[in-house]
């Protein structure tokens, strides 16, 4: 967790029971809130933190269903996700922040910024859009989650079979390590019943009326439709685009000083 200080600020828990496994790396200077995305955890920031610690105060925190935090909560909603944001900013005395957030925890992000926005005072999506795209695109997701072998025999296995290199490594270091093998720390069921909520309905209600200054960070190869992103553009023509060259859905772990350095000159 370099970068985060490897230092719990939680946990934080919700009226729902919910626990919340927070990280804090402390310290001076703007305030972000990390978000990541489905099946991730907050230790897959830690090269885009470590590289903006110095100068940021860094927040990240395992979202429901991930990582340390609560395995199987009752409540998946969006606007409990959303929810989930307020309360880690409130515990750690976040009046405003930028927020960022990839892919699934970008679209939280969006939400968050539409129904916040005196708390978000950035906006930073990465690999993320307004949502919508329906029951295929949940099903096309989940059935390669159902598809991992796990457990694991070693972590070098789980590097190989999700595709080699840095960002595979990253995500093998979320996986936990039992007598059995390397397994997932969360549920399958647990996120299609959240990315089905995600996928119900596009939420361009809610992108125009976000006031924030935001930022859309895309791979060269990433998921992000053409046609989404220029509508998105074409109903709030202030908002910035950049694309990143040679990074694909998970640009924070293809491309981390490139991101750093994005969200640090924007945040500032």
């Amino acid at each position: 967790m370099s970068g985060l200080g490897r230092r719990s600020a939680g946990p934080v828990t919700r009226e729902d029971g919910t626990r919340l496994h927070v990280f804090d790396s402390g310290g001076t200077g703007p305030a972000l809130l990390l978000l990541h995305g489905l099946a991730g955890y907050a230790g897959e920031w830690a090269q885009v933190a470590e590289r903006l610690a110095g100068t940021c105060r860094v927040v990240a925190f395992d979202q429901r269903g991930h990582g340390a935090s609560t395995r199987r909560p009752a409540d998946l909603s969006r606007e409990t996700h959303v929810g989930d944001v307020v309360a880690v900013a409130d515990a750690l005395g976040l009046e405003t922040f930028t927020l960022v957030g990839q892919s699934m925890g970008a679209h939280t992000a969006l939400l968050t910024a539409a129904a916040h926005p005196a708390r978000v005072a950035r906006l930073v999506l990465i690999e993320g859009g307004v949502g919508g795209e329906g029951p295929e695109a949940t099903a096309g997701v989940i059935d390669w989650f159902r598809a991992w072998p796990v457990p694991f025999a070693t972590a070098d296995d789980a590097v190989a079979h999700l595709g080699g290199g840095p960002a595979a490594r990253v995500w093998a270091e979320g996986l936990e390590e039992t007598d059995a093998g390397w397994v997932s720390r969360f549920d399958v069921d647990v996120l299609e019943a959240a990315l089905r909520l995600l996928h119900e309905r596009a939420r361009w209600e809610e992108w125009v009326r976000i006031a924030a200054p935001t930022l859309l960070i895309t791979g060269e190869d990433g998921y992000v439709p053409a046609g989404e992103l220029d509508e998105m553009r074409r109903r709030r023509p202030e908002v910035r685009h950049v694309q990143v060259p040679g990074a694909g859905h998970d640009v924070h772990l293809d491309a981390p000083e490139r991101v750093a350095e994005l969200v640090r000159g924007f945040a500032a």
